[in-house]
């Protein structure tokens, strides 16, 4: 009895993996490192689908064989999207702490949601376009957090 319920779980454990698939998500905060507050910040987040093949081409050096990308740039643009406000870096007396703690209570409220909705955090990435110098008083800090769920497929 034990042996046929413990076969009976094993073969429903595996048919579950057969049938499901990962998904993934992308959310990304920007936020402003541009002197005096100027900038603009925000936690942003779509569902809209798209297929990156619709907007590629191959090359492959045979000028015959290739084929150039005629997709329009406007038909990339995703126009459907969640925006959550942050606070900027900086304010008129320089870097301000506050707002950076306001903003990591936003993002982890999103994350916890996400989590909650069964999303699985596995990888962040962030990276800096920074201040180069006099005449450059743009700056930027992007972090993008990549998501994974899996997906039961009963077809």
């Amino acid at each position: 009895m034990k042996l046929s319920h413990f076969l009976f779980c094993a073969l429903c454990f595996i048919s579950l993996n057969l049938f499901s698939q990962v998904e993934y998500k992308i959310v990304t905060s920007v936020e402003s490192i541009v002197p005096l507050g100027v900038g603009r910040s925000r936690l942003i987040t779509t569902d809209t689908q798209k297929s990156f093949a619709d907007y590629t081409s191959s090359r492959s050096g045979d000028k015959e064989k290739d084929k150039r990308n005629k997709s329009n740039r406007s038909d990339i643009r995703v126009k459907d999207f969640e925006e959550t406000k942050l606070l900027n870096f900086y304010n008129l007396t320089g870097i301000r702490f506050q707002n950076i703690v306001a903003n990591d209570v936003l993002v982890t409220s999103k994350l916890n949601e996400l989590a909650q909705e069964g999303w699985e955090l596995v990888f962040v990435t962030g990276g800096v376009e920074s201040d180069a110098g006099k005449d450059d008083g743009n700056g930027i800090f992007i972090t993008r957090y990549i998501f994974k769920r899996q997906v039961s497929t009963t077809e």
